[in-house]
C-alpha cells in the first residue's frame, strides 16, 4: 500500500509517493508533462513487494510547490537539483531510476552527476537522441530558435484541457482502459494561477536537454548501466526510433514497444510491471 508524504529539498516541499519495504532495492519514478505522480499509481502497487518504490512531484507539479518563476527559475538543471536534494532527504543512497517524458533529463543528469548511485535505468518514453524526436515538437522548436512573445503564446495551445486528453488518448487502441480522472487532475493542476508560465519556461528550457544529449550517449556507453526502454509505439512525441537508439550506445539494452500511446501505463501497465520486475531481476541479482 502507497503512502503519501512530503519532504523539504532545496527549500521546496516535495510531495512523494511511497510503498514498499525501506530495506529493499530502490526504484526511483520520475513522471513527465503534464502529469504528476499519480502516474503511477497502478505500477506502484506491481512492483512494491519486491522494492522500495518513492515517486515524487516534480516542482511546479502535482502537489510539490510550485514557486513563481522569479522565486523558483524553471529549468532542467534546477528541477534535477531539487531532485538530487530529494533523495538524500528520503535515505535513498542506490536506486534504480524510471523515467519518463521530462523525467527523463531530470533522471539522466543525476546519472551524470552520482553515476555510482544509479543500479539500473528503466526509460518509457523518455527521450535521449535527436531521432526520437517527432514533428510534434516543431513548434517548441521554433520558440527556442526565435523565443519571441508570439511564438511562446502559441505554446498555450499544448496546456488546454483538449490538449492534455489528447496527449493521453492519441495512439491508444481502447480508449476504454484510459481513466479520465487522470487528464483531468493534470488539466485541473494546470489551471492553477501562474502555471502556465512556468510550463511555458520549461518549453524553451527544453533546449539544454537537446544539448545535453551527446553526454547522456557518452553516459550510456561508458558506464552501460542496465537498461529498458519501454515504449509506447505511437506516441506522438517520441519515436520508436529514440528507443531502439539506446541499442547503438549500450548494446546490451532491452527494448520493448507496447501498442499505445504516449502514457503507456494508462493501458499496459501490467505489461511494463511484468517486463520490469523481469530485467531487474535478471539484472540486478541473475
Amino acid at each position: 500500500m502507497a503512502t503519501y508524504h512530503h519532504a523539504v529539498a532545496n527549500q521546496q516541499r516535495i510531495f512523494y509517493r511511497e510503498a514498499g519495504p525501506k530495506n529493499a532495492p530502490a526504484i526511483l519514478l520520475l513522471h513527465g508533462f503534464p502529469t504528476s505522480s499519480h502516474m503511477f499509481r497502478n505500477l506502484i502497487p506491481a512492483l512494491s513487494d519486491r522494492y522500495r518504490i518513492i515517486a515524487p512531484d516534480l516542482p511546479g507539479f502535482g502537489f510539490s510547490d510550485a514557486p513563481d518563476g522569479e522565486t523558483f527559475v524553471y529549468t532542467f538543471e534546477n528541477l534535477a537539483g531539487v531532485i538530487d536534494s530529494f533523495t538524500r532527504s528520503v535515505g535513498l543512497e542506490r536506486y534504480a531510476i524510471y523515467v519518463f517524458d521530462y523525467g527523463a533529463p531530470v533522471g539522466f543528469r543525476l546519472a551524470l552527476t552520482h553515476p555510482e548511485r544509479i543500479t539500473a535505468i528503466i526509460s518509457q518514453n523518455g527521450n535521449a537522441y535527436e531521432e526520437g524526436l517527432s514533428e510534434g515538437w516543431n513548434p517548441i522548436q521554433k520558440y527556442w530558435k526565435e523565443p519571441t512573445t508570439e511564438n511562446r503564446a502559441a505554446l498555450r495551445d499544448f496546456l488546454t484541457p483538449a490538449a492534455t486528453k489528447w496527449q493521453y488518448l492519441h495512439g491508444v487502441q481502447d480508449e476504454t482502459l484510459v481513466s479520465p480522472e487522470a487528464y483531468a487532475l493534470d488539466s485541473a493542476l494546470l489551471a492553477r494561477p501562474g502555471n502556465d508560465e512556468i510550463q511555458l519556461d520549461l518549453f524553451l528550457d527544453y533546449a539544454s536537454n537537446i544539448a545535453l544529449y551527446p553526454k547522456f550517449q557518452e553516459y550510456f556507453r561508458t558506464r552501460k548501466p542496465p537498461l529498458l526502454a519501454a515504449w509506447g509505439k505511437n506516441d506522438p512525441f517520441f519515436l520508436p526510433p529514440g528507443a531502439e537508439a539506446f541499442k547503438r550506445d549500450n548494446p546490451d539494452a532491452e527494448v520493448h514497444f507496447y501498442e499505445t500511446g504516449h502514457f503507456a501505463l494508462e493501458t499496459h501497465y501490467q505489461e511494463i510491471a511484468a517486463a520490469i520486475r523481469d530485467f531487474l531481476h535478471r539484472r540486478l541479482t541473475g
